[in-house]
């Protein structure tokens, strides 16, 4: 039986994130987490917090604070706030935990070993007014590839390429905007990426038609451009160390231990739970992760890394270690003509998002409108429509009804009388074929179309309704009325059952609704058969107000709040 490994892209120390770092990697890895389980599957859900690098150094020195007593708060905001988004994380470690330190090192050594690693003398950007090197995101400039104005010395946050701090025009430091800045030399470690090129071409090659375009379309593009070897040493004071001779007083590039936080992560894991068999059966093919399907999931900006430089870290070792089965990439969600930006300020923040609204309004919304295949714009008006569309107007107004009819005519309990009949094995058939689209749509990560099919799901319930009228009926045959309610009940054990994975609070509430009713086990279209199982007389509490409506005065306040068109 295959066990299911999944990792989403870890979350950076320097700030409280964005909506679309949340559905760019945590939220669709913690659905299909969610939906792993619900067919009793084995699934280890692993994050951590990204606390290496230029950013940590640079917000903790905003913030006032020690750089690692600031990455031990923000990591403490971070897991909270996940937590109340309701991702449910096997573990949430920190990438400066020392098991990282451990196995980074490790594999550089092994790296090392099998002729991959070399040290080079770079020429570096050096700052005379901050007297220091200037690596990474402490140099801001223009982009030389699509002109971007304020491109970091890593990367172009605009077209995702990568950069060395040299390339960018017009540069100036991050620490005091100087551009008093000069060229001068310093020694560092490359990992030979352009050996590796042609097995980590092979091996892609393999995942055409399995990962997304977006993916697989972003490595080949960096292979065919010619894969150049990657610096992975950096000057300075906080991260891993290097160990070795010569290299005091440097530390690793964070993109090269922070996917290695994957592993380190699973052994934190591993280590609180020693019954659990260990980290490495997950991890290592030789130790048992033969069996594992291991899916990642990220922004598009992440892939390079993910697909290329970070199997080239694991391929290069000579060890056996797990590479990703399926990479689900996603495309970026934009905030009324700008990208959610953590470093410009932009957007909605999960700690304002939650000052809002329910955290599975948001999940809702953010899933059921995932940028998959284009970006995707945010907009207040389709939040709004959202909610009140299809979880206060569709599935909330079906277990309103419910309650109702159920507190007015039967004192609160699935009513007995009136058998199945041919209206009831319809529907049936119509969950059943729409329950198989769903978790079909699940397991291939299609989480748009996934949200459609439970929208139609829900709506299966509204239909029924309308179609029986049990506030008619139970006025001149009770018995109809009944066996009408009492399969809407079963409806609702339904909906709660397999809305779990987008909406989990509001799910347990409803199955929290059928006191004496046992939760329904497994994900297939099998379980539309559950809705004829209700007992007669099961108590049914009545959840309250499921879901807020969005008002137009609140989206004009919002909108006002955080920007957006007047």
């Amino acid at each position: 039986m295959a066990r299911y490994l999944v990792t989403s892209a870890l979350p950076y120390i320097n700030g409280v994130k964005h909506l679309g770092n949340l559905v760019g990697s945590m939220l669709p890895a913690d659905a299909y987490s969610r939906f792993l389980r619900l067919q009793g599957d084995d699934v280890l859900f692993i994050c951590a917090t990204d606390e290496h690098g230029t950013p940590a150094e640079l917000a903790a020195r905003d913030a006032g604070l020690d750089v690692a007593e600031f990455c031990r708060r923000a990591h403490d905001v971070q897991r909270d706030l996940g937590e109340r988004f309701g991702l449910s994380w096997d573990h949430f470690g920190r990438t400066s935990h020392p098991a990282n330190h451990e196995i980074t090192q490790h594999l550089a050594a092994r790296l090392d070993a099998e002729g991959y690693i070399e040290e080079r003398v770079t020429r570096q950007l050096y700052s005379v007014a901050d007297e220091r090197f200037l690596p990474d995101r402490y140099v801001v400039g223009t982009c030389p590839n699509c002109g971007y104005e304020r491109a970091r010395g890593d990367q172009c946050e605009q077209c995702t390429k990568q950069l060395d701090p040299t390339e960018l025009i017009a540069p100036r430091s991050a620490i005091s905007g100087s551009t008093d800045l000069e060229i001068r030399e310093s020694r560092h470690l490359f990992l030979l990426q352009s050996k590796l090129a042609d097995r980590l071409r092979a091996w892609i090659d393999t995942k055409v038609g399995v990962w997304p375009t977006v993916a697989t379309s972003i490595a080949f593009k960096w292979l065919d451009e010619g894969l150049g070897d990657r610096g992975i040493t950096r000057d300075l004071a906080w991260g891993i160390p290097v160990d070795r001779p010569g290299f005091e007083g440097k530390v690793f590039y964070v993109w090269f231990d922070a996917p290695i936080g994957y592993i380190s992560a699973t052994r934190e894991w591993a280590e609180l739970h020693p019954d659990a068999g260990g980290w490495e059966r997950w991890w290592r093919t030789d130790r048992g992760a033969e069996d594992v399907v291991y899916t990642q999931f990220m922004a598009k900006d992440n892939v390079p890394f993910h697909t290329l430089s970070f199997p080239a870290t694991l391929i290069g070792s000579g060890e056996p270690w797990k590479l990703v089965d399926q990479l689900k990439g996603f495309n970026w969600l934009n905030y009324y003509g700008g990208k959610f930006s953590t470093s410009e300020h932009r957007g909605v923040f999960m700690g304002d998002a939650l000052e809002l609204a329910d955290a599975d309004c948001w999940r809702w919304y953010l899933l059921s409108n995932a940028p998959e295949s284009d970006d995707t714009s945010f907009t207040w008006q389709q939040f709004a429509e959202s909610v009140n569309k299809e979880l206060v107007g569709t599935l909330g107004n079906f277990v309103n009804r419910c309650a109702t009819q159920i507190g007015r005519h039967f004192d609160g309990a699935a009513p007995e009388g009136g058998s199945v009949g041919e209206p009831e094995r319809e529907l049936v058939e119509r969950l059943r074929v729409a329950i198989d689209t769903y978790t079909g749509c699940f397991r291939r990560l299609e989480y748009r179309k996934a949200a459609h099919a439970l929208r139609s799901i829900w709506a299966e319930g509204n239909v029924y309704l309308e179609e029986r009228e049990p506030w008619r009926a139970v006025k001149t045959d009770r018995d109809d009325a009944a066996r009408t309610l009492r399969v809407a009940l079963g409806l609702v054990r339904l909906f709660a059952h397999l809305s779990s994975p987008f909406i989990p609070a509001a799910s347990a509430r409803l199955s929290a609704t059928l006191v004496d009713t046992p939760a329904l086990d497994g994900v297939s279209g099998d379980l539309a058969a559950s809705i004829l199982g209700i007992e007669p007389g099961a108590r049914f509490e009545v959840p309250g107000l499921l879901f807020s409506k969005v008002l137009d005065e609140e989206v004009e306040a919002w909108q006002a709040r955080f920007g957006g068109p007047a």
